[in-house]
């Protein structure tokens, strides 16, 4: 570790250079990063390979139709026949037919009687104004919210509502915003509570908060420079805020600790100081990997919304770590002795008039005698504590895929509304509706058109198919195209309007249907729709799924093989960190999916949006190993001590790294579920399912893996537990990393 001798080094030497130059970078990376929220988009859902994009890509060029659709419900007690609603309806109209960034419109007013039955509510209060909108999801929104501004206000009596795909992402995009607000300021000083009950002084707490806001700032800083050549997720903004305040606090958390270990055992500054980075310093670089190359695993999935995340993670990790073992050590020079100054404990004892707490040894310490209690019983608390993770998991053995629509947003969102009185009060859904696509229709008669538009009627929950030859139900032709068609360029596509709830079994198993119709000779189709899109985005996930997983164990087993020597340790952290998650996968389902506890606030569709589980999945693992690292480096150093024997030593080496790392893991975590739980107070649902799993995913993995599993595992394995063939043995030599 010659290069962090050479930091430590640097920081002895020349500590207000180091604070300095960090402080001019952080002034740069602010004005570069924070007005980041501007060129972020709220899609990156779809998979653009898929045959839905391929679809929509078609309808897009040759019949100016949009997926990007923004809908406007004109609501009257008298109708919406009555003079108010034409004249409301009439303005809305207008004003979208200006706008140069609206494809088409289609009204309850303007469409032909067959139409116009369709975008009719139920008890006649309510019509609806259908608007394409230009751009694709990446700025489809942005046009939408503006049109939305510009909408006229309403006669006295009329409601006008927004909603559609096109609103639901612009209203994602400022919710989050807002979110991103309050999270930090319920995140920053819970986490300076926290930081307080660790080190006591205000000054030493102070240290790992400032380098996280320089975290925060340098990896908005790299988003923002991202989005100068592709597009990057809104979502991936709260990512690099918690996550960025989270890991550096816990970096900083183990360089100051370790420190002021060093000091306590009777070290100089200065040679505490490189101790420190050869040890804690090594230890956060092998944490920064593991985690940069989990997160990197979200690259490997087409859709930008996880490309983001993979973005956002790498950059705050690397912000993090730097800050950790560059920083954190000028920092402590600079301060001298005054890193312990300001301690809030020591001027509590002296208000209540309380003697100082007498000094005790590590075999006093309660992490130790826990350790030694779990060893004596390893079998018994292993056996309950994987009985317990497993139990919290069950639920998610009946997770139902789904994609995220207008209900992610609260209910006063407008998009959430319009879409409730799309799925209440009218006959069709449109959300429902397939689009068959015929790319090459040029030698397609009216007669095989027609044929193949009756078969498509006749697939069961299918409320009518409207094609260029007619509107057809039962298979029969019922009246004139009656829903969105048309033959352009030597393409043709049909609209299939189903009855068939989105997310459902019925409806998938009709999209199943509609493909096993028969098409006519010579032609292929492409569907799109909410139903193919979601079927098209869960396949392209979990199609990828094994690859990324066998990268994501290679890796891990790599890593933890150089740091430990070891080829059973690396399979303990895999087995244990799977462990760790199925509580919070399954408090997901359970949640989220099946409405539990109210659904956190959020309103359930009875589905669990497949993005969320694979991204917590990379950064919890991440994580798991993180705190894996923490924890094994330090027990290894006592075992390399100890001479490494016999299991009696490992069992000491065990408990001694515990005690020495058990409060540091625990702040650490705490301070990390503080940083994601603040996502729960988001108004969005993904914020919220989000913050709650990595939270539940961090807080399992501090106590009952780390506290209980691992002891007990590794007190089972005994002097096993460092065991490696003899070639990865001396492969090991060769190429660890050591002190």
């Amino acid at each position: 570790m010659g290069l962090l001798h050479r930091i430590a080094a640097q920081a002895i030497s020349a500590p207000r250079r180091i604070i300095v130059g960090a402080a001019l970078l952080a002034l740069i990376c602010a004005v570069l990063g924070l007005p980041v929220a501007s060129s972020l988009s709220a899609g990156g859902f779809q998979d653009p390979a898929s045959e839905s994009a391929r679809a929509s890509h078609i309808l897009a060029d040759k019949f100016h139709q949009t997926d990007m659709q923004m809908l406007i419900t004109v609501t009257s007690p008298d109708g919406v026949t009555s003079p108010a609603a034409l004249a409301a309806a009439t303005a809305v109209i207008h004003t979208l037919e200006a706008s140069p960034n609206v494809a088409e419109v289609v009204s309850a007013w303007t469409a032909a009687p067959e139409a116009a039955a369709d975008l009719t509510s139920k008890d006649g209060r309510s019509g609806l104004i259908v608007a394409g909108i230009k751009g694709g999801e990446d700025h489809a929104p942005k046009f939408a919210g503006q049109l939305a501004d510009e909408l006229p206000h309403p006669p006295a009596g009329v409601t006008v509502r927004t909603g559609g795909v096109a609103i639901a992402y612009a209203q994602t995009i400022e919710q989050v915003e807002r979110d991103l607000v309050v999270m930090e300021v319920i995140a920053i000083p819970l986490s300076f509570l926290v930081l307080i009950w660790v080190f006591g002084g205000l000054v030493a707490a102070a240290v790992p908060l400032a380098v996280g806001v320089m975290a925060i700032l340098g990896s908005m800083a790299v988003l923002r420079i991202c989005t100068f050549f592709t597009e990057v997720s809104i979502f991936a903004l709260n990512l690099s805020a918690g996550f960025g305040l989270a890991l550096a606090i816990d970096y900083t958390l183990l360089v100051v600790s370790r420190y002021r270990d060093e000091i306590a055992g009777g070290a100089d500054p200065d040679r505490a100081l490189v101790r420190t980075m050869a040890t804690a310093g090594r230890t956060v670089i092998f944490s920064a990997a593991t985690v940069a190359l989990s997160m990197a695993m979200l690259v490997l999935f087409p859709m930008y919304f996880l490309k983001s995340f993979a973005y956002a993670g790498i950059a705050t990790v690397v912000f993090a770590a730097l800050a950790a073992v560059v920083v954190a050590p000028a920092a402590i020079v600079l301060l001298g002795d005054r890193i312990n100054s300001l301690d809030v404990r020591r001027y509590t004892r002296r208000i209540l008039h309380r003697p100082e707490p007498a000094t005790k040894t590590v075999h006093q310490l309660f992490w130790y005698r826990s350790t030694k209690f779990v060893m004596a019983r390893a079998v018994p608390l292993g056996i309950a504590a994987i009985a317990v993770l497993v139990l919290l998991g069950l639920p998610f053995l009946g997770v139902k895929w789904g994609f995220p629509d207008d209900r992610v947003l609260p209910t006063t969102a407008t998009a959430h509304q319009v879409g409730d009185q799309l799925r209440d009060d009218f006959v069709t859904n449109l959300d429902t509706a397939v689009t068959v696509v015929i790319p090459a229709a040029a030698s397609l008669g009216p007669a095989e058109m027609s044929r193949y538009a009756g078969d498509l009627s006749r697939v069961h929950d299918v409320a009518a198919v409207s094609a260029p030859t007619g509107t057809y139900a039962g298979g029969t032709r019922v009246s004139p195209p009656s829903a969105p068609t048309g033959v352009a360029d030597g393409s043709a596509f049909l609209t299939v309007l189903s009855t068939a709830p989105l997310f459902s079994d019925s409806s998938e198993s009709q999209l199943d249907a509609l493909h096993a119709v028969r098409v006519p000779a010579g032609t292929s189709v492409e569907f799109t729709g909410r139903a193919q899109i979601n079927h098209d985005t869960v396949a392209g996930m979990t199609s990828r799924l094994p690859l990324v997983l066998g990268l994501m164990a290679a890796v891990t087993f790599v890593l933890l093989f150089l740091l430990t020597g070891s080829v059973l340790l690396p399979v303990k952290a895999l087995v244990l960190n799977l462990l760790s998650l199925t509580a919070a996968f399954g408090a997901l389902v359970w949640i989220f999916q099946s409405g539990h506890l109210g659904a956190f606030g959020t309103t359930p569709n009875g589905t669990l949006a497949i993005n969320i589980p694979i991204m917590l999945f990379c950064l919890a693992f991440g994580l798991s190993m993180d705190y894996e690292v923490f924890l094994v480096s330090r027990i290894r150093e006592y075992w390399l001590a100890s001479g490494g024997e016999e299991s009696a030593d490992n069992d000491e080496s065990v408990a001694l790294g515990l005690a020495r790392t058990g409060r540091v893991i625990t702040a650490a975590a705490a301070i990390m579920a503080i940083a994601f739980a603040g996502l729960i107070s988001g108004q969005v649902s993904y914020l919220r399912m989000f913050g709650l799993g990595l939270a539940l995913a961090v807080l399992m993995d501090a106590t009952l893996v780390r506290l209980v599993l691992m002891p007990a595992f590794m007190h089972v394995l005994g002097r096993w537990n460092w065991w490696a063939p003899k070639p990865l043995a001396r492969l090991h030599r060769h190429i660890g990393i050591s002190d």
